[in-house]
C-alpha cells in the first residue's frame, strides 16, 4: 500500500484542530471545578443536585458542589461546596437548591446574609431552603386554592 505524504499532514492537522476545538469548548462552557475554601450544608432533600453542580450568586458561577453524603445519624444530605477564594461570604448567607427551568439542572444559589462574620474554610452554612419538586408546588397551589378559610368543623 502507497500512502500519500499529503494524506498523513492532513489527518494529523485535523486531528490538532479537533483538540484545540475540544479545549476550547472545556474552557468557555465554565465546566471546571472552583479551587478554594469548603463550606458544608445540610438539606432534607437535594433533589437531583451532583458532584459538579454549580454554586452561584445572582447568576454567577462561585463555586462548585465537590461532594455530597448522607449523615447516618439525622439522614440529611450534607453538601460540600469548593467557593472561589476571592468570594467572603456573611455566616448568615442562605444556601437554596434550585433549577434552571423545569426539567434544568439543578444548582446551589447563595443569598448573602448581612453578617459581618464571614465563613471560613470548613464552616457550616446553617440557614437553608430544601429543593422543592413540582409535586410539592402543585400540593401547595391545590392547598391553597382548596383552603377557603373554613376551618371550622
Amino acid at each position: 500500500m502507497n500512502k500519500k505524504p499529503m494524506e498523513t499532514i492532513m489527518g494529523i492537522v485535523v486531528l490538532v484542530v479537533a483538540a484545540v476545538f475540544l479545549l476550547f469548548a472545556y474552557r468557555v462552557s465554565d465546566l471546571q471545578v472552583v479551587k478554594g475554601y469548603e463550606v458544608t450544608a445540610r438539606f432534607l432533600k437535594v433533589g437531583g443536585l451532583n458532584v459538579g453542580s454549580d454554586v452561584r450568586i445572582n447568576g454567577i458561577k462561585v463555586g462548585t458542589v465537590i461532594a455530597q453524603k448522607l449523615d447516618t445519624e439525622n439522614y440529611d444530605a450534607e453538601i460540600v461546596m469548593s467557593l472561589s477564594p476571592d468570594i467572603k461570604l456573611p455566616k448568615d448567607s442562605v444556601a437554596v437548591i434550585v433549577g434552571d427551568g423545569l426539567i434544568g439542572d439543578k444548582f446551589i444559589k447563595i443569598e448573602p446574609g448581612t453578617s459581618k462574620e464571614m465563613l471560613a474554610d470548613g464552616d457550616e452554612i446553617t440557614k437553608v431552603k430544601d429543593f422543592k419538586t413540582i409535586e410539592d408546588m402543585v400540593g401547595e397551589i391545590i392547598f391553597m386554592v382548596t383552603d377557603n378559610g373554613d376551618n371550622a368543623n
